[in-house]
């Protein structure tokens, strides 16, 4: 899905609006075919009353408005959604903080770990794509950025691909933590995707740009 540039929002806000106007002129006719007929069909000896007749109007007249309503919210929407757009674009290139997996080239991986303050000791537990867990490292308990250099136990390079991290945190040997870390992984675009804003990371991974903590 390409990003969505102003002004083809504009476009497709306009066409929605005159196509929500289009069903509202259809509705409105048609309901007024059905209430001629109504009346030329009504028991002349039992008439339908005059207050039901207006009720029925109301009723139309209220989701008429309703649906207008709808429409000037949606465009208002989709104008915020071009401003949120055009204030993020700077965000390519830049570098955001992030929980989420990250991918791996063959570069080191920066991760803050920040387990609690209170736990004794820390561990990365690293797992590939499939979920395998691939490595358990043990790390400082610190709130500073820690590189993950993608080797193994062995010395051997990790294959290049998407891993995923976790935090373990332990007080007197006892499990007392978990939690996805930060990663800090650039960014290569910025999209709209269902009218949220999300962004694409190196690797293609794809996240709402609410989960961005930080920039760099």
């Amino acid at each position: 899905m390409d990003a969505i540039t102003p002004t083809s929002t504009t476009t497709q806000t306009q066409t929605a609006s005159t196509a929500s106007s289009s069903v509202i002129s259809s509705d409105f006719e048609t309901f007024l075919v059905m209430l001629t007929a109504q009346m030329e069909n009504q028991d002349p000896l039992n008439p339908l009353d005059s207050q039901d007749f207006a009720t029925q109007l109301a009723t139309f007249s209220g989701v008429e408005q309703q649906v207008k309503t709808n429409d000037l919210l949606g465009a208002l929407t989709s104008q915020l959604l071009v401003s949120s757009m055009g204030d993020m674009a700077s965000w390519v290139g830049m570098e955001a903080r992030i929980a989420v997996p990250a991918h791996f080239s063959g570069a080191p991986i920066e991760i803050v770990a920040n387990p609690p303050n209170f736990a004794e000791r820390a561990v990365l537990v690293v797992r590939d794509e499939s979920g395998t867990e691939v490595q358990r490292i043990e790390v400082p308990v610190s709130d500073e950025p820690m590189d993950w250099a993608g080797v193994a136990d062995n010395g051997q390079p990790f294959a290049q691909g998407t891993y995923s991290f976790e935090i373990e945190a332990y007080s007197n040997d006892a499990l007392i933590d978990t939690h996805t870390p930060d990663v800090f992984a650039r960014v290569s675009e910025i999209r709209t995707i269902d009218q949220t804003a999300v962004v694409v990371l190196e690797g293609g991974t794809i996240y709402p740009a609410t989960s961005v903590t930080g920039l760099r």
